[in-house]
């Protein structure tokens, strides 16, 4: 544990260090993602059992993506949902993928990743995690998954990265969040705009899920590899 009060040499120090491991990572990080232009990235709770029909639901999609459209599937590479879309896409025999981070708890790579990437930091991760993929499929979760999800949409909002399908799946997790952003962002305090409600899409439907995905367009930094 780091002292509380440093000195100005020791804070300069940590300044470096965290700057250097910063930098090692977003570098390992995007010559990690750059082996898997086509990908769809899942997010969703670690603490999910694979009894639950969440869990099944991302083992399923995830499947399908793999291999009816031959997609890399990517995870957090921990329990959970994660764990379920390895798993799904493992079957299809098609690779799949994790970006793992460092956590007191709930760290576990599971067992039907591929090749993984570790990070130390969570912001160098959450970059890797939304960088360039051809959807982004959200299961329930905590406070992990909103930061994702709001993070996306913010960035989605502002156009500071190509808008791609958000796919949000379980109306009966994520319609009551759909409702507060409608009633009090929206309506009563004027917050986000009417569009920002568009971003995303609600369903429980897995082939509804799918099928945007297959159809979606081709995002610009997919040309090349096409």
């Amino acid at each position: 544990m780091q002292p509380l009060h440093l000195t100005r040499d020791e804070l300069v120090k940590n300044i470096d260090e965290q700057v250097n491991t910063a930098t090692r990572e977003f570098r390992a990080g995007f010559e990690f993602i750059q082996k898997y232009p086509k990908r769809v990235t899942f997010f969703g709770s670690a603490r999910a059992l694979p009894e639950s029909v969440h869990y099944q639901q991302a083992e399923d999609l995830a499947n399908r993506v793999a291999k009816e459209l031959g997609y890399v599937v990517v995870t957090g590479a921990g329990p959970g949902i994660m764990q379920a879309a390895n798993k799904g896409a493992r079957e299809a025999r098609v690779k799949t993928i994790g970006i793992a981070i460092g956590l007191p708890r709930e760290q576990r790579i599971n067992e039907f990743v591929d090749d993984v990437v570790c990070f130390e930091h969570f912001y160098a991760r959450k970059t890797m995690l939304t960088f360039a993929p051809k959807a982004y499929v959200f299961f329930p979760g905590g406070y992990g998954t909103f930061d994702e999800l709001f993070s996306i949409l913010t960035l989605v909002q502002n156009r500071k990265i190509p808008s791609v399908p958000i796919i949000l799946v379980g109306a009966d997790f994520w319609k009551p969040l759909e409702s507060y952003m409608t009633t009090n962002m929206y309506e009563s305090h004027a917050t986000i705009s009417k569009n920002d409600l568009d971003l995303f899409t609600i369903t429980d439907s897995i082939e509804e899920a799918f099928t945007i995905i297959k159809d979606a367009p081709a995002a610009d930094w997919w040309t090349d590899a096409d």
